[in-house]
């Protein structure tokens, strides 16, 4: 009789969406000036060389994620990435309120579905104004992506909840895991998932575990997750390690909402 394991399809044959990666190419789109980090050396990562590596992992799509490293606001590698990429790419660009309507339309002509918050790195201080802006992403048809570490979420909340945008939060929300399950930053994180117009990106535990690999001290809080959110709230990102997951959280979800067309 055939091993149940082995009729398990291998998850490099699993269709898959990575929902966070980053590009950076330096030769032809030079890093600004004013950056706190330049990638180099095995960081550099050509869009040319991220379709090699996806097509390696069976990985169909690709979020590319606009990083504070290198290039800030320059959106140049990005969009060009997106629009080489055949069909494989979508972006989250980086943008200000000082962005107009007709800017953020043309943005989302070339392949952006949503606009970056950082605040685990520049905290609540570097976007001012964003509740504000916050609804004109909402009516460009653009998520929010957020990024927050420990207990930030608590002061966004109310501002989440008052919104109509949708959000997509990076890293398991970053928790501090010192504070246990019932920690405030963790609860408030769950309770968002009431509004069923927030998503969550089950990867980057290295970021917030105290743990070496296979950062077993998430496991409690990434299944919490799971079940606070579902999988149709759940998208599965690269940042690594890969992560196993779910179908609908390696594909179906993000391919639904990032609006991606074939298979």
């Amino acid at each position: 009789m055939m091993n149940p394991e082995s009729q398990r399809p291998m998850l490099v044959e699993v269709p898959k969406i990575d929902t966070h990666c980053h590009v950076f190419d330096p030769l032809r789109f030079p890093y600004q000036p004013d950056v706190a980090y330049r990638p180099a050396g095995g960081e550099i990562a050509p869009a040319s060389y991220l379709r090699q590596l996806m097509d390696s992992h069976g990985i169909r799509h690709a979020l590319l994620v606009q990083p504070n490293s290198g290039y800030g606001a320059d959106n140049r590698c990005l969009l060009d990435a997106i629009e080489t990429g055949g069909n494989r790419f979508k972006g989250i660009a980086i943008a200000d309120g000082s962005c107009s309507d007709a800017e953020l339309q043309e943005l989302k002509a070339r392949g952006v579905v949503g606009i970056a918050h950082n605040f685990a790195l520049l905290g609540a201080d570097g976007y001012p104004g964003h509740e504000k802006f916050w609804q004109r992403l909402a009516a460009a048809g653009l998520l929010v992506q957020i990024q927050v570490r420990d207990d930030q979420i608590t002061g966004l909340a109310p501002a989440i909840r008052n919104s109509s945008a949708r959000f997509l939060i990076d890293h398991c929300g970053r928790p501090g895991l010192r504070d246990g399950l019932q920690g405030a930053g963790f609860s408030a994180l769950l309770a968002l998932a009431e509004t069923g117009r927030c998503y969550i990106k089950l990867s980057g535990f290295d970021k917030f575990s105290a743990l070496e690999y296979p950062y077993l001290d998430a496991d409690r809080h990434v299944a919490e997750i799971l079940a606070a959110y579902g999988p149709d709230h759940c998208l599965w990102a690269s940042d690594w390690p890969h992560l196993r997951a779910r179908q609908q959280i390696l594909f179906d979800t993000p391919f639904q909402l990032l609006g991606f067309q074939g298979d």
